[in-house]
């Protein structure tokens, strides 16, 4: 007998059973919500995740201040792990270095010493090996923390204390961005330009109803720390930043070298954010052996410190513009960074914000803040006031106040009821030092006393107004604006704009595929393939038992190729993409999605300038544009309308003004071209009248050269109109029996 899994004594070990599915839900949820707040959203007030909040806050605690030594990354780390971050000491390390590479976020709040990686995707060296200590805008992101700016909550262990948020007198949510996923929700946020917005928070102030379109005006867009150019309408900017919701293309920055004698390079400056250049570089030479980009030549890259990607086209007479759209297209040389303001809403409730919500919630912490530092200081200056009053009456009484300190046993009562001191004035007296006793101190107490009296009204008019608030948060932002204007370094914008080119995409197309010759062979069982090189004589040519060839024509690899079925349906194929001369080819209806009751009519080569007519087997037909049937799916374009019994018989291309159409009945037609209808889809019009039987063949040809056919031995026959003036007449007709010598086959073409 098995072993028993009820536990000894009657199973009521202090176990209830709990209903997996309510246990799994609460369990999910609690797991859900904790990565949403702790984890992988940012706070609106501060842009930091708890894990980089944590980083600074320690970074702070340990006193590595901008202008101060650096400390191991290791020291660091342990500090933020031990006392703040129960994770793992890599991951805590990952974020750190992230923070100082320049290339990943717009304003470092960490300045790194040693090797924090680089644009090629290299990892940095371990954290044993790096220093690290705050710059100007993690100072500026702590501004006031240790004056009440901002709440403070336990640590994990419950043996310190941490911030709920950091005061951020800097817009780092915007300005450095933000990437993250948490359950069932994600962020993403690109970096921008910290002036520009502290311009659009200046406005704000003053507008709280600014509109988005206007708000633009001040921030156009992202500014990456790798620069680019964003090939985005400014419609659609707005778009993005009125809904949370959108993304920005950013190509990279390239320009064109010349060489000497009328050759050239293109050299990029500047590759799109969060690309690895060695990456970036491989798809390129990958691209180049597989033989997808014609136009370049090679690839090397010539970079130091600054980005110098060397491109090295064909020949001299490649159009520099066609080489880069074929690489924007194929390469991360233009990448699409998403927009998806989702941030904790007041440190609580995620939500996508607009760009306005997002400078409003910031601008309304800074007040908040600013509340708190002011009623910090407030009572930081009234406990002063209480301590330099009862300095006054220590120093107007002195004689009295040292006999009582030296004869009392309880001195400080006596000082207390003597001269009706606080607890607070006598305890500073006791505490005061003996050289604090001479002469001048006296008058420098009524000075501070009086300095500390006009502050305190100061601070108190400034808490009675909100004017007054936005004035001093104004002054705040211009100041922050100052440091990181568009005339520093650090503060300059990095990434442009521009319209995107307006590119012929057939150009663009044929730039990614090597221009080869073919000839386009179709077996009459619908088997299809590219043999190389322009055949001349197709005699040699083996087919599967019982197959034989329905047509072959020239082609190149850069050209489309239509194939048109009895169903009335065209189909577009790459020359490109059909199977190699081996073999026999492969069925064309792996390549297109053809019923299989239907059969291929015809294939050529597309001539987006050429006219085509068709006809169905019951004599129906209209001439059709070739711009207006190549089909972008493998689902092909309906441009003639058959039902059955039915079909699609024939499609010619038209070359003349008249017409000639052949009956199964061996009697022809002919009529001018314009009586024919030109459409882009439809059923057609009659072209020829039969009592029964169908349409067998159909010409177009110039009347003044006349109408000509072969017979079957390949001889060509020609007649004039003057000859054929018995078979010209009107569209819809039944004809006439052909001329006599007219081949047996009842065809043009013997």
């Amino acid at each position: 007998m098995g072993k028993s899994l009820i536990p000894p004594g009657g199973g009521d070990g202090g176990s209830e059973p709990v209903d997996l599915k309510t246990a799994l839900e609460e369990r999910y949820l609690a797991y859900a919500l904790s990565t949403i707040m702790h984890r992988a959203l940012p706070d609106v007030r501060d842009g930091l995740k708890p894990v980089h909040r944590r980083i600074v806050y320690s970074m702070s605690d340990m006193g590595l201040r901008a202008n101060g030594g650096f400390k191991k990354s290791a020291k660091i780390v342990g500090e933020v792990m031990g006392n703040f971050h129960p994770h793992g000491d890599q991951a805590i390390y990952d974020a750190l270095v992230r923070l100082a590479q320049d290339f990943a976020v717009r304003y470092p709040l960490v300045n790194g010493q040693g090797n924090f990686g680089n644009i090629d995707g290299d990892n940095a060296a371990a954290m044993r090996y790096t220093e690290s200590k705050m710059t100007p805008v993690a100072e500026l992101l702590l501004e006031g923390i240790d004056q009440d700016a901002v709440d403070f909550r336990t640590t994990y262990d419950e043996e310190n204390q941490e911030p709920v948020v950091l005061p951020g007198a800097f817009p780092n949510l915007l300005a450095n961005g933000a990437t993250g996923i948490a359950v069932g929700m994600a962020t993403s946020i690109p970096p921008h330009n910290a002036a520009e917005l502290c311009d659009a928070a200046l406005h704000l102030i003053k507008h709280p109803n600014a509109t988005i379109e206007k708000l633009v005006d001040y921030v156009p867009g992202p500014d990456m720390p790798t620069g680019g150019v964003i090939v985005d309408s400014r419609d659609s900017i707005v778009e993005a930043y009125k809904t949370g919701r959108g993304g920005f293309r950013t190509r990279a920055r390239w320009e064109k070298e010349d060489t000497g004698r009328g050759s050239y390079i293109i050299v990029v400056t500047e590759i799109p954010y969060q690309v690895q250049k060695s990456r970036l570089i491989e798809k390129i030479a990958e691209l180049l052996i597989a033989r997808k980009l014609p136009l370049l030549e090679d690839v090397r890259d010539e970079s130091a410190e600054d980005v110098r990607l060397v491109l090295v086209p064909k020949s001299r007479s490649v159009d520099p513009d066609l080489l880069m759209e074929s690489l924007f297209r194929l390469t991360d040389l233009e990448s699409r960074f998403p927009l998806n303001l989702n941030v904790l809403s007041k440190g609580r409730v995620p939500k996508v914000m607009s760009l306005r919500d997002v400078l409003l919630e910031w601008l309304d912490h800074r007040r908040e803040v600013l509340q708190r530092r002011s009623r910090h200081r407030l009572a930081a200056i009234e406990r002063r006031l209480e301590i330099l009053g009862g300095y006054l009456v220590a120093y107007l009484n002195i004689d009295e106040v040292i006999r009582i300190i030296r004869e009392e046993d309880d001195p400080k009562a006596e000082l207390m009821q003597r001269f009706e001191l606080t607890d607070l004035q006598a305890e500073s007296i006791l505490n005061m030092r003996l050289r604090s006793l001479r002469k001048l101190e006296e008058f420098e107490i009524r000075k501070e006393f009086d300095g500390l009296t006009v502050e305190k009204a100061e601070i108190e008019a400034l808490l009675a107004s909100d004017e007054k608030q936005w004035s001093t948060i104004s002054w705040e932002i211009s100041q922050v604006k100052k440091k990181f204007g568009k005339d520093t370094e650090l503060g300059r914008r990095r990434t442009g704009f521009a319209e995107a080119p307006e590119a012929d995409l057939e150009a663009i197309q044929q730039a990614m595929i090597e221009k080869e010759p073919v000839t386009v062979v179709l077996s009459r069982k619908g088997w299809i393939r590219a043999m190389r090189g322009h055949m001349s004589d197709t005699s040699g040519l083996t087919f599967k038992e019982g197959d034989g060839l329905k047509l072959a024509f020239p082609a190149y690899t850069t050209d489309r190729i239509i194939l048109f079925t009895t169903g009335g349906k065209f189909y577009t194929v790459g020359g490109d993409r059909l199977p190699g001369g081996r073999g026999h080819g492969e069925p064309v209806r792996i390549m297109i999605d053809m019923n299989n009751d239907q059969d291929i009519v015809s294939a050529f080569v597309h001539n987006p300038d050429g006219k085509l007519l068709l006809a169905s087997t019951v004599g129906n037909g209209f001439v059709v544009s070739q711009s207006d049937i190549t089909a972008n799916t493998r689902k092909g374009k309906q441009v003639m309308n058959v039902k059955m019994p039915d079909e699609a018989k024939l499609c010619i291309a038209v070359e003349g003004d008249t017409v000639a159409v052949l009956g199964e009945n061996r009697k022809m037609l002919i009529f001018p071209l314009e009586q024919l209808a030109e459409m882009s889809r439809g059923k057609g019009v009659r072209l020829q009248r039969y009592k029964d039987g169908g349409v067998a063949d159909v010409r177009t040809f110039n009347k003044a050269e006349g109408l000509s056919w072969q017979d079957s031995a390949g001889r060509t026959h020609t007649k004039t109109m003057e000859e054929l003036r018995e078979w010209y007449g009107d569209r819809a007709q039944a004809g006439r029996t052909v001329p006599k010598g007219f081949p047996r086959s009842g065809r043009f073409s013997g």
